[in-house]
């Protein structure tokens, strides 16, 4: 069995039942579950905004000293933290899985994953890199960025349930207790900059560089969109030529209701300059709204604190550390 998964807060249900559509017509055959980082009973969705998916709400997965974890984050570090802890969740309630896909909730998957699930039968690991050739400007992002950022998306991860996995997985968890922040300065981004060690410590890790996996702002320097005579939408490293199907598409940072903006995220793009991937914006500006995402957008999440709150509390902490991390950590706030 095949066990695809996304995290999100009640206020982005609209994105994750988005995912789940689309696996649902491309990848049947997936179980998909959405790991709830809030609380069903607190929310009180009515009737026709519960997902007709499954969900597993996190105080259910049972982390050690989860609300530690809450006063520390802010409502992105939380949601990110948690990731390897549903995994491994995963692994012991579904003992019959082979494969555990993961997807940030603001992705379209576009075809069948048929050679990723091959590639799985070989890998226990498999990971996608920002990008797979140099960004062409200092606009953002640029390779400097990434560099703050890690080498890999980790809004995709695919695992074989075997033993380097769970070794990854387990080591992933303990990072991730303490170390999920957002500070730049001290070389933190979420869980990311963590996996640029997977292919280092481990065997049997694949670095796929399939230009049809996570598209997003940060890779379309060098992958354009086109339809084939299927109107099936191809990748290619130019915009005159065809290429291997689009996989899946990664939304990040775009906001429906600020349609002309590809992301929030990056300066170097305008739709009026990449005309060709604009159709497929607009596609998932409309299955948003379809999905109720004004209505969801409007809960807060339970488990964040207030923004002047977690300042606050990581000023406290600060005062008891060494004059250097000090700095670091006021800088980052």
């Amino acid at each position: 069995m095949v066990l695809a998964f996304t995290i999100c807060s009640v206020n982005y249900l609209a994105q994750a039942r988005t995912l789940g559509d689309s696996l649902r017509q491309t990848n049947p055959e997936y179980k998909y579950i959405i790991g709830l980082v809030d609380r069903l009973d607190v929310a009180n969705l009515p009737d026709d905004l519960m997902p007709d998916y499954p969900m597993v709400e996190v105080d259910k997965i049972h982390i050690p000293d989860f609300q530690a974890m809450c006063d520390r984050y802010d409502i992105t570090e939380l949601n990110t933290a948690v990731k390897p802890f549903f995994i491994d969740y995963f692994y012991t309630t579904y003992p019959n899985v082979t494969q555990i896909i993961y997807f940030d909730p603001d992705i379209i998957v576009y075809q069948p994953l048929t050679q990723l699930n091959q590639a799985l039968d070989q890998h226990s690991i498999l990971l996608t890199p920002h990008t797979c050739s140099p960004t062409p400007d200092w606009k953002r992002p640029n390779d400097q960025h990434h560099l703050n950022t890690g080498i890999f998306n980790l809004g995709f991860i695919g695992l074989r349930n075997d033993d380097t996995a769970r070794q990854f997985v387990n080591w992933w968890k303990q990072r991730l207790v303490y170390e999920c922040r957002i500070d730049l300065c001290s070389g933190m981004f979420v869980d990311q900059q963590w996996v640029n060690f997977a292919p280092v410590f481990h065997d049997n890790v694949l670095i796929d560089n399939h230009p049809g996996y996570n598209v997003a702002y940060w890779n379309i320097h060098e992958r354009y969109l086109s339809l084939n005579e299927d109107e099936q939408w191809q990748v290619s490293d130019t915009a005159d030529k065809s290429g291997p199907l689009l996989q899946f598409f990664h939304y990040s940072g775009y906001d429906p209701y600020k349609p002309d903006n590809v992301s929030k995220y990056q300066d170097r793009y305008t739709f009026d300059e990449r005309p060709d991937i604009k159709p497929v914006f607009e596609l998932y500006k409309e299955r948003l709204l379809a999905n109720n995402n004004e209505q969801y957008r409007k809960y807060p999440c339970v488990y964040i604190k207030p923004p002047k709150m977690l300042r606050y509390r990581r000023v406290r902490k600060a005062i008891n550390l060494p004059f250097n991390q000090l700095i670091s950590l006021l800088e980052s706030i």
